[in-house]
């Protein structure tokens, strides 16, 4: 009797690592990211180390989603498993939704640059994107504080102070304005001392980032009539985004959602796709 194949395998094949999910049904089995230059070389080893980290066998996948950047190098077969193609802003939205249960949300990608997706129900459209992402931070880091690795740049940012490099609202005008907090950023950089260190710019930098994003984020759910912003991709590990986001929706009435699992829920959002459309 031949064995039933239930597993499918979603793979986020992007500009710097690679990401992917085995799905039995809705159910997550696992979650893994490498990191490889050659688009066929990162989805085979993904595929490859997910069936190791399973102890299974590639008899046990059916279908191989693909999705990201490089997902149009593949052919229609990888390691022998038929390859099914999902639309980037497609999986962004999926999962996104997948994971939280909002149906009507902007989900953001917050990746080497940013892409902001609308969903609605079962529609899902590109709503727009920024350059402003992880490709930014790591870039102005390692040209301001020779730092170029994400983990040593949040942990040097954990002793920094703002009041050393922002302008703030209550700087300019002496405490609030027009409903504006005192505390309120109103130019980043825009006040940076001589005595700033390399953790005060750590942080600032981090919150130039997050912040803009934050706040395209709550200009695209506005346009769209949305309260709900839900955010995935590798920035949402930042341990300082959740503060500086929760300060950016307390200040225009928006909700930011960061799900779990949000740093591969692209690659969910591939392997649900193709499960709800029942390939």
């Amino acid at each position: 009797m031949v064995k039933e194949r239930l597993m499918i395998v979603g793979i986020d094949i992007g500009g710097t690592t690679t990401d992917a999910v085995a799905l039995e049904g809705e159910n997550i089995l696992s979650l893994i990211s490498i990191t490889a230059g050659d688009p066929i070389t990162a989805a085979a080893g993904a595929l490859g180390k997910l069936i190791e980290t399973l102890k299974c066998s590639l008899s046990d996948v059916s279908i191989v989603a693909v999705t990201g950047v490089g997902s149009s190098r593949l052919g229609g077969t990888l390691l022998g498993i038929p390859v099914i193609k999902v639309d980037e802003f497609t999986s962004i939205g999926t999962g996104g939704s997948f994971l939280t249960g909002i149906d009507r949300a902007i989900v953001v990608s917050m990746g080497t640059g940013t892409a902001f997706v609308k969903v609605e129900g079962n529609r899902i459209s590109h709503w727009g994107g920024s350059g402003i992402g992880g490709g930014t931070l790591l870039g102005l880091s390692k040209s301001m504080i020779n730092i170029s690795n994400i983990n040593i740049l949040t942990k040097r940012a954990e002793g920094g102070d703002l009041n050393n490099i922002d302008l703030t609202v209550g700087e300019i005008a002496g405490g609030p304005i027009n409903g504006l907090p005192a505390n309120v950023t109103a130019s980043n950089f825009g006040n940076i001392s001589e005595e700033a260190g390399d953790g005060d710019k750590a942080l600032a930098l981090i919150n130039l980032v997050i912040q803009t994003i934050g706040v395209m984020a709550v200009f695209s759910a506005r346009a769209n009539n949305f309260k709900d912003i839900i955010l995935t991709g590798k920035l949402t590990k930042i341990p300082q985004a959740d503060e500086i986001l929760n300060g950016v929706g307390k200040l225009f009435g928006a909700n930011f959602y960061i799900p779990d699992k949000a740093d591969y829920s692209t690659a969910i959002g591939a392997a649900i796709h193709v499960h709800k459309k029942g390939y």
